[in-house]
């Protein structure tokens, strides 16, 4: 970029460096980067060029008559234009505003603040949800409960999730990420925390207890979806939703590997009352240090909001709609292939995450005989190794589209190795004779299952980021369908065929045939809706 300055102007470089012109002399230090000095313009023009490059180092230029001097290919977030006078370009102006910022300016963002509390939201979302996967087994102990009933009580949460994601779709469509997640987080986060009173009670109870969890849990990734929209450029919304995700994996980590603790201190239902009171302490943070966009965030800086809005993809039709509400398109939105695309994939990633997340404790313990905090143990490893590739998988999706990738073959790359990596480890498991082996390939199957985060999850900001929220709530709602038939149809097959095997091979398959309906029908552009051919 290039700075065109006047007389009595002055660019400041971080404190001590700065070249200033004072009326007709100009003072470069040597902190600055060299100089090269340009042909000049013919005399009559009266100007005089100067050029910031590799070099050698001047140390103090003088400036005559109507002089200027342009700076080009600084850094910008080296550079500060201190005058009033500066004349800047559209052009310049905007190449400035759309730059993309270092590691630290991007790591001490507002915005990366925001993620992160959406990433701690998502902990606990799935910490909250996961501690029934290892309660089941000492409670179906207890009470005697098959294999087949042990499903269906797992998969009251799943029933409960059923009801909520169109309509909190909706809602934070309407209303915004902010106020959407803070009463999710509370109705989960109390449902939890009487679940202890409403096992003793009856088994109504406890169902009902877990139905509303699943229920309020309903709205926290599109929530998510829509605030990384909101808030996060094109080329920054892999990192972001990476981040998000990762907290959403550890979530299973912690869930899994401090309830076994937590139980042997304070009993079965001492991770249920700790993970309930941790959501109240998040809602105040939450409350008092967010925004749902954010130009209505009163801490984030001026360049900040600048740079979102220059590079932001939502449109005036967008924010229009979103301010006025309406009845989502619900036909229009399904006459388009790469909604089915996008359906198709969640459905499978839905079946494949919590037929994991609900029966790997169970088979742990039941197939190698492992105790039940070895078996949360080796069940909590692969989502640690999720969180880790979630990151990376994100870095390297933004990577390719800064690189001049297509976002839509960016997204099939991503969606490929997040489907066929988990089908091809998934057959790797059956083979596996000890608990470590069993382990290792469950490992390799979640952590690339990871990499599907940046091929559907964010693909529906990119073909409807008008409608991002419902259509994220549309494909909960049929991975919901799909989680509830793998959960409660992994015990039924397991007690007719008396192995997980069978089970673990036919979703290895489904993983393989949804890659390839995505690959032939999805796409990174924006679909119009507006029409209803296909």
């Amino acid at each position: 970029m290039c700075y065109s300055l006047s007389i009595q102007s002055s660019i400041d470089f971080h404190n001590r460096n700065a070249l200033k012109i004072h009326g007709d002399r100009a003072i470069l230090t040597s902190n600055l980067p060299t100089l090269r000095r340009i042909p000049f313009l013919p005399e009559r023009d009266r100007r005089r060029k100067l050029v910031l490059c590799t070099g050698r180092v001047v140390n103090s230029l003088k400036l005559t008559g109507n002089t200027s001097v342009d700076l080009c290919g600084i850094p910008r977030h080296r550079l500060r234009v201190s005058c009033s006078d500066a004349r800047r370009t559209p052009e310049e102006t905007a190449a400035e505003l759309t730059a993309q910022p270092n590691f630290s300016e991007f790591i001490t963002s507002e915005r990366v603040k925001v993620v992160a509390m959406l990433a701690l939201a998502l902990a606990l979302c799935n910490a909250d949800r996961v501690v029934m996967s290892v309660a089941i087994v000492p409670l179906s102990l207890s009470r005697g409960w098959s294999k087949s009933f042990s499903g269906i009580v797992q998969s009251s949460f799943l029933w409960g999730y059923l009801i909520s994601p169109i309509a909190g779709g909706t809602l934070v469509d309407r209303y915004g990420g902010k106020v959407v997640m803070a009463w999710g987080v509370a109705l989960w986060s109390l449902a939890t925390f009487l679940t202890p009173w409403a096992a003793d009670s009856s088994l109504w109870a406890l169902l009902a207890a877990r139905a509303m969890v699943g229920v309020a849990e309903g709205v926290a990734l599109p929530c998510m979806n829509n605030m990384v929209a909101r808030w996060f450029p094109p080329t920054e919304r892999s990192r972001a939703v990476g981040i998000a995700m990762a907290g959403f994996q550890l979530g299973n980590v912690v869930g899994l590997m401090l309830s076994p603790i937590l139980m042997s201190q304070g009993g079965i239902y001492g991770p249920f009352v700790i993970f309930g009171l941790s959501g109240f302490l998040w809602l105040l943070v939450w409350l008092s240090a967010t925004s749902s966009a954010p130009d209505r965030h009163p801490q984030i800086t001026k360049s900040e909001l600048e740079y979102i809005k220059q590079k932001q993809l939502l449109s005036t039709r967008e924010n229009k709609r979103n301010a006025t509400g309406g009845i989502p398109p619900f036909g229009r939105l399904l006459s388009k292939m790469p909604t089915w695309a996008v359906i198709v994939a969640n459905s499978m990633h839905s079946w494949g995450f919590f037929v994991i997340l609900s029966w790997m404790p169970i088979y742990f313990n039941s197939v190698y005989h492992v105790n039940l905090k070895q078996a949360a143990w080796f069940s909590a490893v692969p989502w640690s190794m999720m969180a880790f590739t979630g990151y990376l998988a994100g870095f390297w999706s933004d990577l390719l589209i800064r690189r001049g990738t297509s976002i839509t073959l960016t997204r099939k790359i991503m969606q490929s190795i997040g489907f066929i990596g988990p089908g091809i480890a998934l057959i790797g498991l059956t083979t596996a004779k000890q608990p470590l082996v069993a382990s290792a390939w469950l490992s390799l199957a979640v952590g690339l299952k990871s990499f599907s985060h940046l091929g559907f999850l964010i693909n529906l900001q990119e073909i409807a980021p008008e409608y991002s929220g419902v259509l994220h709530g549309m494909c909960l709602t049929a991975g919901t369908l799909a989680a509830i038939v793998g959960t409660v149809g992994a015990g039924f097959f397991v007690e007719l065929l008396g192995s997980f095997q069978g089970f673990i091979l036919l979703t290895a398959i489904l993983y393989l045939l949804s890659a390839l309906f995505y690959n032939i029908y999805a796409t990174g552009e924006r679909v119009d809706f507006d029409t209803t051919a296909a």
